[in-house]
Order: structure tokens, then sequence, then C-alpha cells
């Protein structure tokens, strides 16, 4: 059986004004990700993971912020693809586990959308995408509210 694990990362500078997208989910906060696209840390952490997986680098290099066809693009849309992918090489998405790192708005109340429309979007159960927030007790660019981190792993399994 053919098993891969991949592991991403991502980190976006937070800017008055801007919109706060979350796993492809708008939350309500008086400052927003500053990014080419929308600037969902969230999905583009899961991105990498999934192009981890199969080794095919990250979301930069499919997805480069040169290209102006990617400016203020919706990161599902970004993820859509990835997971297309996923399964035109011959695998499936087992699970997803990401974890948002941010000191303001609270998130607990927006995951289980989040998660929702992560399934939505990838196409598996929701019961196997896990999204979780954590603060940073106020240390470091996430804790002083500059910036907003997000990680995550994500299983693949080969169909054939």
């Amino acid at each position: 059986m053919d098993i891969r694990i991949g592991h991403g990362y991502d980190v976006h500078a937070l800017a008055d004004g801007l919109r706060l997208v979350l796993c492809g989910v708008e939350v309500e906060h008086s400052k927003g990700c500053v990014a080419h696209s929308d600037g969902d840390v969230a999905i583009h952490a899961i991105c990498d993971a999934l192009l981890g997986a199969l080794a095919l680098g990250d979301i930069g290099k499919l997805f480069p912020d040169t290209d102006e066809r990617y400016r203020g693009i919706d990161s599902t849309k970004l993820l859509k693809e990835v997971t297309d992918i996923v399964r035109a090489k011959g695998f499936t998405i087992s699970n997803i586990d990401c974890t948002i790192a941010m000191q303001r708005p609270k998130l607990r109340p927006h995951i289980d959308t989040m998660r929702q429309r992560l399934s939505e979007v990838v196409g598996i159960a929701t019961e196997r995408i896990s999204v979780k927030a954590t603060t940073t007790e106020r240390l470091g660019f996430e804790g002083r509210e500059e910036g907003v981190s997000a990680t995550a792993v994500a299983l693949l399994i080969a169909t054939e």
C-alpha cells in the first residue's frame, strides 16, 4: 500500500481594512491578510501539504505570485486544482489536519463552517478534516497581531 504524508506551512502579514479569509470562510475582523491572492493562509498550508506528499513542490511553484492570473484569486479554486492533481496522480485524500495561529479574532465559532467548506472543496467527509485554532499567548508576530500562520498535514493513499 502506498501511503504519503505531507506537511505545509504558510504565513501572511495582517493589515487594517483587508478581508480575513480562512479555510474559504470570510471571518469578520478589522485586519486581513496581505497577499497576492485572497491570502487564505490555511488553504495555502493545506495545498502545500497535499503537494508535498507527492513531492510536487509548493503552492508558489504551481501558482506563482508573479502571475497576474492569481491576483486576488479565491484560494478554494487553488485547493480544488491541487486536489484534482492529487487524484490524477492516483491518490485519495484520507484526512487533513490544519492549525491556525493568531491572537484575534477567536476562531472557535467559525471552525465547523471552515471544516464544511473544506469538505465541499476537497470532496472528503467533514469527519476527515480537522481545523484547530490557537493563540500564541501574545508571543511572536501572531501574538502581536502582525500576522497569522497555519500548519497542515495531509495523508494520501494510492487508489491503485
